[in-house]
């Protein structure tokens, strides 16, 4: 059975989630996602969240990507969301915790719902490697369009999705004079889950 207090953090993430595409704001699924390799070296950067429920919070990239390498070396992530309209004074979501890969069914389910030309783009894309020109990034592009020319685009090997098991959250309620309000909720060694609130 789920905790209950696991249960409670996903539901207000949830309604955070919801209420940050109701407001309007572009990209509510926006995410930080700060990794470390195995040198212990942190690196930071957005991507969008596509899906999270009991399982976790998933995203999508090249696995041979900087992140990609490592989240292999050391599978363990922190995510941030800043609803920064939100409320009084915006709002914060962290999440930490273990990271595993999405098995390749629920990746090739979400391949084929992108739009082609993203797929196209996994295809062309050899991710953060360095582009000798925005030119050659097109003759891949069109390489890639004329190979699948008239049939599905597969995902591409080295192609994946990771999920963040979450181990903590917070939530980061902004106030004036610096008055925040901060619930964090924590998963100990054996599973269970407690909650408490924390100074500004």
């Amino acid at each position: 059975m789920t905790d209950p207090l696991y249960t409670e953090a996903l539901a207000t993430f949830g309604r955070l989630l919801d209420e940050a595409a109701a407001s309007g704001m572009t990209d509510p699924n926006a995410m930080t996602v700060a990794t470390a390799g195995a040198d212990g070296r942190p690196s930071a950067r957005t991507v969008l969240l596509k899906a999270f429920d009991a399982r976790g919070f998933a995203f999508y990239t090249h696995l041979d990507s900087p992140k990609g390498r490592d989240l292999r070396a050391n599978p363990h992530a922190a995510l941030l969301f800043h609803w920064r309209h939100l409320r009084e004074a915006g709002v914060q979501a962290r999440i930490a915790g273990g990271v595993a890969l999405v098995d390749d069914a629920e990746a090739d389910a979400y391949f084929a719902s992108r739009p082609r030309m993203s797929q196209l783009g996994a295809w062309a894309s050899r991710q953060s490697t360095t582009l000798p020109s925005r030119e050659a990034f097109e003759a891949r592009l069109a390489a890639v369009e004329a190979e699948f020319d008239g049939r599905d685009v597969p995902r591409p090997p080295g192609w994946s999705g990771f999920r963040v098991e979450p181990e903590s959250f917070e939530f980061w309620y902004g106030a004036g004079f610096r008055l925040h309000e901060r619930w964090c909720y924590e998963r100990d060694a054996a599973g269970a889950w407690a909650k408490r609130m924390l100074y500004p």
